[in-house]
């Protein structure tokens, strides 16, 4: 699939990717390293697409049109990995390629190398997209709001990848949501300001915060039946600068996920229902404001298409190394790729090295979004690199 020089320049990529993370709106320097790949490859290269994203077209005669889609950003985790290649961004704050995403990017970027070197095993139009913003669930909706597909051609279908801890080596497939849809919503509980000695005449936010997260964590039990799957998390609470100072707002963030549309919305209306109720409680000056960021469907690839890859990847790799995956509440916004009836196939690709994967019977893999995360690149990259071209040739003759 690659010859050694091919590998070596691939994972020098990744290598770089990894060391130079972006934050999600911020990627200028990753989009011009994919541009610069693909435009090398002969691919006509389109820079600024909903942000920093990245669209590359290589026409080869009659035939469908594939997206093959990667994502650009990381997250502001400060690395723990102790690698040579570790992330070098600590200021204004710590970021991390700690999801995998310059993995995926490595992956497709090598993909597109080959399908482009080897257009004889192909017919039809391929399109390579770097997406901005994932972290955010924006990305994806600002592109396709920016003409993605009206610009480039509506696919015929879409195929993305996603690092996760288990064998690096290996791709799983699911048959049935891959990943969860989620609702996140920003919310600012009013207060009235005062000093800590007279909190009679003030609205403390902070006590009412606190109560509004403690009670919203009885949501999910209240809200959803025995056997179905939800998870609520306030991932961010901020209040205040100094201990003898009562401030006049307090912030949360609340992410809602689920494995159905109705599913989102009844737990969306809950947290509305509990902040605004503890809210009223506390006597607050002013109703709370309540503001919703934003919302991924649920990741359901098609189910014909993602057969196909799946028998493509037992032939490409062998039955051993295409197992299956249960479903997940992360996240995603790739689905929205699908909007219109798009066919998507979307696969897990393992990260863990052979000494990891032994340890973990004792000692938990650290997890996408740790500070630990760090993928076997040896074996994740060039593994990533096959089971796209290998998806992409299925999606080319399959559609």
């Amino acid at each position: 699939m690659l010859t050694e020089e091919q590998l070596r320049a691939v994972t020098t990529l990744y290598l770089d990717l990894h060391a130079h993370p972006e934050l999600s709106g911020a990627e200028a320097r990753t989009a011009g390293l994919f541009a610069g790949r693909l435009t090398a490859e002969g691919f006509r290269v389109t820079t600024g697409v909903g942000g920093h994203g990245v669209v590359g077209v290589l026409e080869n005669g009659d035939g469908p049109r594939v997206m093959l889609r990667a994502e650009l950003d990381a997250l502001p985790v400060r690395e723990r990995t102790g690698l040579p290649y570790a992330s070098r961004v600590t200021a204004p704050e710590p970021v991390m390629h700690a999801c995998g995403h310059d993995l995926h990017l490595t992956a497709v970027a090598g993909a597109a190398g080959v399908l482009a070197r080897e257009r004889r095993r192909w017919r039809g139009t391929l399109l390579v997209v770097g997406q901005p913003a994932e972290e955010t669930l924006t990305g994806a909706r600002a592109m396709l709001d920016d003409g993605l597909y009206e610009r480039f051609g509506r696919p015929d279908a879409v195929l993305a990848q996603h690092a996760a801890p288990f064998p690096a080596g290996m791709v799983a497939h699911g048959s049935g949501p891959v990943t969860a849809g989620s609702v996140s919503l920003d919310v600012v509980v009013h207060g009235r300001g005062g000093h800590a000695a007279t909190p009679h005449l003030a609205v403390d936010p902070v006590v009412t915060a606190a109560a509004t997260v403690l009670r919203l964590q009885s949501v999910v039990a209240a809200g959803t039946a025995p056997a179905e799957q939800a998870v609520l998390t306030v991932g961010r609470l901020h209040a205040g600068k100094r201990s003898n100072v009562l401030p006049d707002r307090a912030e949360l963030g609340v992410t809602v996920r689920a494995f159905s549309e109705s599913a989102l919305d009844r737990l969306s209306a809950a947290v509305h229902r509990v902040v605004r109720a503890e809210c009223a409680a506390s006597d607050c000056p002013e109703p709370p404001d309540i503001t919703v960021t934003s919302r991924s469907p649920v990741n359901l690839p098609d189910a014909r298409l993602t057969s196909a890859v799946r028998d493509a990847h037992r032939t490409a790799f062998g039955t051993e190394r295409v197992t299956g995956w249960s479903p997940s509440l992360a996240t995603e916004d790739f689905p929205l790729f699908a909007e219109g009836g798009v066919p998507t196939a979307y696969w897990m690709l393992g990260t863990a090295g052979p000494r990891e994967w032994a340890a973990a019977r004792h000692t938990p893999l650290p997890p996408n979004h740790s500070p630990f995360f760090a993928p076997h690149a040896r074996l994740a990259v060039p593994t990533g690199v096959e089971a796209m071209v290998t998806a992409a040739l299925c999606a080319l003759s399959a559609t």
